[in-house]
């Protein structure tokens, strides 16, 4: 029972977060919460062991990521037919930076989408990034320069086009 209690508790306080962060890293909300779920399940399994590690979240946030990149390889044309079909969809009441910002993580590698996620939206050092994904420090700050530097471009090649159009529009 004490068991039970322990986990439900360990799952309340990092579920959103967790979904939200492998959501970011995977670019696909669905991919994520199917992933999301899997780690948890396995999380749950070994529980005893689980929560003996010095972060639990982070064991189930890198379970997550290894699921999801799973189901990549083995259904390359079902994603691209998924995302071919929800990248033109409008979503009412999200912020457009939000939009802007979810737009260019979609464009660089997933290493560095990866690094960028977690040092930015999960605020993990360079050191706990690298622990986590099992790469060395310097690979990590190597990723988050090309990643920012990636971004920074996509961004303003967003940012300048609407500006475009809008002088267009006046």
């Amino acid at each position: 029972m004490r068991d039970s209690e322990d986990f439900d508790a360990f799952y309340a306080a990092s579920s959103r977060r967790v979904l939200s962060h492998v959501s970011a890293m995977v670019g696909s909300q669905s991919d994520a919460e199917d992933a999301v779920a899997e780690a948890y399940l396995k999380a749950w399994k070994r529980w005893t062991q689980v929560r003996q590690y010095g972060s639990p979240e982070a064991w189930v946030r890198t379970v997550a990521y290894r699921n999801a990149v799973s189901t990549w390889r083995k259904a390359v044309n079902r994603l691209r037919a998924h995302h071919r079909d929800t990248v033109e969809q409008e979503v009412e009441a999200l912020n457009p930076n939000h939009v802007a910002i979810v737009a260019a993580l979609r464009q660089i590698p997933a290493d560095q989408r990866r690094a960028v996620v977690l040092h930015h939206l999960v605020g993990l050092s360079v050191a706990e990034i690298a622990q986590e994904t099992g790469t060395a420090p310097g690979t990590v700050t190597s990723w988050l320069s090309r990643g920012r530097r990636a971004m920074a471009d996509h961004l303003a090649d967003e940012h300048s086009s609407t500006a475009g159009q809008e002088r267009r529009d006046a």
